[in-house]
Order: structure tokens, then sequence, then C-alpha cells
């Protein structure tokens, strides 16, 4: 009679999965948590059970549809407490949150998160602490909402050699720069996101790129193997992109997203995150709303994209269910070791620039002498019709070139006395 998890031919003969449902804990009943309990409450997965949930100010979130579930206050208790294997944290931030999973961990309870900023910075750490503890840390939930990226490059894409990846991380975003492109306002629509829960009230996060860097740093160390500081990588903001930069774009066959893109080229890696232009034929341009979309370029795989519904309540917590189900059923993460490493190289890329000007004589011979002191070569000038002289808008785009060296040249025009505001700089994502 074979043992346990002894090998019959060639078929593996696994322990049986322990028949207790594994017993969970919610901190923070928000929109994500909230939902993750409606499904555990109406779907009633196998091996799973909602116990707990913590959240602050607590009497006010509690529902009549959670059954038999404890709710309190005492985030301590929850943690100490043996009736208790998961730890399901969807809080956000850095603090507490990084208390509670750090205790969760070293108690050797389970984690499971979509805290992309505690694991885009910690995320290392946590798993160590994990593995010496006995537990387990999932994160599906932490990039893209309710798209299987991260286990989709875990257990899918884990024998290729990844060497470029973009995507579009941010739905609040995508929502944003989606409604401008069919003509709306920035402001009008920035309200709408928050209206409609998309955005926070400070969505600093969201339209600075600081969001959409957290998760680019966590895809880089699973999918590049490369563990990056990620406030090596410099967020650019959307903020400035105007209803005319959609106007020009389109004439340039491109629209505008903000996109994360990363790539390691013989060890050197470069990543950036901002609004940049898309060819009309990328499939980065057809994602509207709130969607997500990662493509990453394998070296024997090719290029696969992942593209779905990346805010909300409920593409999240489906994600979180299913790494809560993925635990119950006794699978484990494929562990992708990745090297430390720094954002040390620049994309040589196409820009647009959108001037500004108060017009006068010898204004784009100012401008073409600047770039060409930095070896830029001009690749278009373009200029719309109908507006007046004294507030002009046109555009220049570029050859590839490091953002550094178009950086020098823009500060080398800034003393021009015929510019109403600062140039606007965008990458163009050939």
């Amino acid at each position: 009679m074979p043992e346990p998890n002894a090998s019959v031919g060639s078929i593996s003969v696994q322990e049986p999965r322990n028949l207790r449902p594994l017993r969970i804990a919610i901190f923070g009943f928000g929109t994500v948590g909230s939902s993750v309990a409606r499904i555990l409450a109406e779907s009633k997965p196998e091996g799973l059970q909602l116990t707990h949930v913590y959240n602050r100010g607590v009497s006010r979130k509690r529902v009549d549809w959670a059954a038999g579930v404890t709710w309190t206050e005492d985030a301590d208790a929850v943690l100490a407490s043996p009736e208790v294997d998961v730890i399901v944290e969807l809080a956000g931030g850095l603090d507490p949150a990084g208390s509670w999973v750090r205790r969760a961990l070293e108690s050797g309870k389970s984690v499971v998160t979509a805290n992309k900023k505690l694991i885009a910075f910690h995320g290392v750490e946590l798993e160590r602490l994990a593995a010496i503890r006995g537990g387990h840390l999932k994160y599906g939930a932490a990039v893209a909402g309710g798209i299987p990226v991260i286990p989709g490059i875990e257990q899918g894409l884990a024998g290729d050699r990844i060497e470029r990846m973009e995507g579009i991380l941010n739905g609040t975003c995508n929502f944003i720069l989606s409604q401008m492109e069919a003509g709306a306002d920035y402001g009008m629509v920035l309200s709408q996101a928050q209206a409609k829960g998309y955005a926070e009230a400070d969505p600093t996060e969201d339209v600075g790129g600081f969001d959409a860097r957290a998760k680019l740093a966590i895809l880089m160390r699973l999918a590049l193997r490369v563990e990056v500081n990620p406030e090596e990588i410099i967020p650019r903001a959307i903020g400035d992109v105007a209803a005319i930069d959609f106007s020009y774009a389109k004439d340039l066959g491109c629209t505008i997203r903000q996109v994360a893109r990363a790539q390691k080229t013989d060890g050197q890696v470069a990543a950036t995150v901002g609004p940049m232009l898309v060819d009309l034929r990328s499939p980065l341009a057809w994602s509207r709303g709130t969607e997500n979309m990662v493509i990453l370029s394998g070296h024997y795989g090719g290029d696969v994209v992942f593209s779905g519904h990346g805010a909300g309540g409920h593409p999240t917590a489906v994600a979180v269910v299913s790494d809560l189900l993925a635990l119950a059923h006794g699978s484990r993460r494929v562990e992708l070791p990745a090297a430390r490493a720094k954002v040390a190289v620049e994309f040589e890329v196409p820009h647009y620039i959108r001037f500004l000007v108060d017009d006068r004589p010898g204004i784009v011979a100012e401008i073409t002498g600047a770039l060409a002191r930095e070896r830029i070569n001009i690749r278009a000038i373009m200029q719309k019709a109908g507006y007046p002289q004294h507030a002009l808008p046109f555009v220049v785009t570029v050859e590839p070139c490091k953002s550094s060296a178009l950086q020098r040249a823009l500060e080398s025009m800034r003393s021009m006395d015929c510019l109403l505001e600062p140039p606007l700089d965008l990458q163009m994502l050939e």
C-alpha cells in the first residue's frame, strides 16, 4: 500500500484536503471587503467559512445576510484567535495594514490581500516570513483587480523568460482618459469617477501614477524576475493632458492612455508610468472605462494579453476569493526568484511635445535649435487651424530619444518669452 504523497507510476497521490473549512477574518469592510463577504455568503464556496469581520465603527457596517459572523473593532483579539486561519486584509496602505499582516504571518496564519502598496514595498520580506512560520501569503488581487495576471504569471508563464511588459494598470485613469477621448472635460470626468467610487476624494494615488507604479513593481518582480525599489520609477500625472492632445493624437493615428511599462535587456532595467500616445492598432487603445490590460512579451512564447475589469468591488473580490479557494485546496505559490536591480536605463522612444505660445516669428527655429543641441531629430511639426495667435497650440514629434536628453532640451526652451505654459511631453508607444 503506498504511503500518502507517494508516487504510483506517474501519478502523485496527494493527502486528502483537511475537511474542516478555512476560517476567515476580513479586515476592512469597504467596497471590496463587503463584496468578498457577499460572495462567501451567497455562493458558499467549498472549504471556506467567514467567521469574523474587523472594521472601525463596525456597528454601521453590520449586515443581515452574513449569518454567524462575529463583528468586532478589536483587531488584536482577531489576530490572536485560534479560531481564525486566514486574515483577508483589505484596508490598504502601509500602516496599520502592514502590522496586521506581519502579526498574522508571525502567528502562523495565512494572509490574502489586495494591498498593492504593501506588496510592492514589502512583499519579499513578508513572503519570507510566511515561509518561516508555515503560513502562506497570496495577493492575486493586488494587480488588475479580477484579471488573473499574477496567477497567470506564476502558473502559466513561469516557464518563459519575460523580457518586456506594458499595461493599463489603473482603472480610474483609464476611465478618465477614455471619457476625455470621447470629448469630456478632465475635471468633470474626475468628479464622475469619484461619484461612482472609482476614485478617492484625494485622487493623487491614481491620477498621479503612484497606484500604477506599485502594481508595476509587483509585476516586474514576478515577470521580469527583478526586485526594484518602487520609488526609482518616476510616475507622470495625467492632469496636464487636455482635449487638444486627443485631437492631435487622433491625427497621428493614436489615442492617449496611462501606461505602465518595463523591460529588461542584457540585465539592464527600464521602467516608467505615465500618459502616453498609443497607436490605435494596439490592444492598449481598445481598453475602455475601468478595464485593465497587461501585455507580457516572452522570449519563447511571444505576446500574451490579459484584459478585463480592473476596478470595483466585485472584480477584485473574485480574485480574493480565488486566492482563498487556492489555499483551501492546498495550492501553493510557484517560487519565482528575483534579483535586486536598479531602474538604471531609459526607454529610447519617439516623443509628442505640445506647445502653447503667443505666436511670433522665430519660435520654430528656437525649438529646433534646442533639440538639435541634444542631437534629437524632428519627425513632424503640426499646427491646427482656428486657434488665436495669442494662444496657439502646436505639436512637435521627435524621433526616438532618451527622456533625459529631451528634458534638457525642454529646459533650455523655458526662457522663451512666447511660452504660455510649460510644454507637455508624452512618450509615444510604438
